[in-house]
């Protein structure tokens, strides 16, 4: 079902004055809507204005810091480490990858960390912020603990996201934007949320068999009395799972241990808010390579042969990373974000509780 549909600058709007009315100062509340309200936009609910209730908790229980300002502890003409210190992810990560690009733009490639942060969005908005200066993108951030090492069923890392994001010209860019496990917790409270079983190979239940039940994974994640969900490839090594897990730990040693910050099964969720976290960003200037409108145009080359590849019996469309996305925000802009009954009503009582009306 389409669901109803709602201006984007509207939603945003709506989501301002709720981070507002917490505390936010106007500059972040806005950066951070932007970024929930895109994730909608891009069509993935799971990190969109779904996440509104936790922001609101996590401000609400001081997990959040509303007002604080990020300091500097280490910085080159090509790196930077950022202490977030509570505060909002989404603001703090948008000026990091900004640094990132201007340093990029100066050097050639330049990366950050931000450490004691918070929950920051979608990873491909950050790595696509490189795609109008001619670079290539990457972003990732590590999670509370929700995954199950192979052969384990105790969760040990997050879903540990990272999204690569490549420009082309007449095509859509080339962005990758995954978790590094089955799926990301998101989606898991999206069918708590519907009350719908859980697809088989997603998860595992504390005892290590396929976990069907979302609200009892839920709370056995949180709490920690076992099972999560499993690494990309599955909970053995038969389709890669061992693949996926490694996966994982490197974004955890790319954001966490790197950035001096917590890692592995220390980041924990709260019953109100999401876990402080670690994330890494860095761009990288093409034309250290070679012309940038000639990457570009090669990169039209390629994604042009994967979209047009003969297609499998009974599928309608090839897609590359990004196209659907890419798609669905541009549908977004025309006609609105769509958004489930249950999603608005959800919208309106916090809407109605931070002095604010829903569009």
């Amino acid at each position: 079902m389409d669901g109803t549909r709602i201006g984007r600058r509207e939603l945003e709007r709506f989501c301002a004055r709720v981070f507002e009315s917490l505390g936010v100062p106007a500059e972040d509340a806005l950066i951070a809507a932007g970024v929930l309200v895109a994730a909608d936009a891009r069509g993935i609910p799971s990190h969109g204005t779904a996440r509104l209730g936790r922001y609101t908790a996590g401000l609400r229980s001081g997990l959040m810091k509303a007002a604080e300002r990020e300091t500097i502890v280490r910085e080159s003409p090509v790196s930077l480490l950022v202490d977030a210190r509570g505060a909002l992810g989404a603001p703090v990560s948008s000026r990091a990858m900004s640094r990132v690009i201007e340093k990029a733009a100066a050097s050639g490639i330049a990366f950050a960390c931000v450490r004691d942060s918070n929950h920051y969005g979608i990873a491909g908005h950050y790595a696509m912020m490189a795609l109008e200066r001619d670079m290539i993108g990457l972003s990732m951030t590590n999670t509370a603990a929700l995954g199950v090492p192979t052969f384990a069923r105790q969760v040990m890392f997050g879903t540990n996201p990272l999204a690569f994001a490549a420009p082309a010209d007449r095509e859509k860019p080339f962005v990758l934007d995954m978790s590094t496990t089955v799926v990301t917790r998101g989606k898991i409270e999206v069918y708590e949320r519907a009350g719908k079983p859980l697809p088989p190979g997603w998860a595992v239940d504390r005892d290590g068999r396929s976990a069907s039940d979302a609200r009892t994974l839920l709370r056995d994640m949180l709490s920690r009395e076992g099972g999560g969900i499993v690494p990309l490839g599955g909970d053995t090594e038969e389709f890669g799972g061992h693949k996926g897990y490694g996966l994982a730990v490197m974004v955890d040693i790319l954001t966490g241990a790197l950035a001096g910050s917590a890692f592995g099964e220390a980041v924990r969720d709260t019953d109100a808010s999401s876990a402080r976290v670690s994330h890494c960003f860095a761009a990288m200037r093409i034309d250290l390579f070679r012309d940038a409108a000639e990457f570009r145009r090669d990169m039209d080359a390629m994604l042009q042969a994967l979209r047009t590849a003969p297609k499998a019996s009974g599928a309608e469309r090839v897609y590359y990373a990004g196209l659907k996305e890419a798609e669905a925000e541009e549908r977004a802009e025309r006609e609105g974000i769509a958004l489930s009954g249950k999603a608005i009503e959800t919208l309106r009582l916090i809407g109605k509780d931070c002095g604010t009306e829903f569009p």
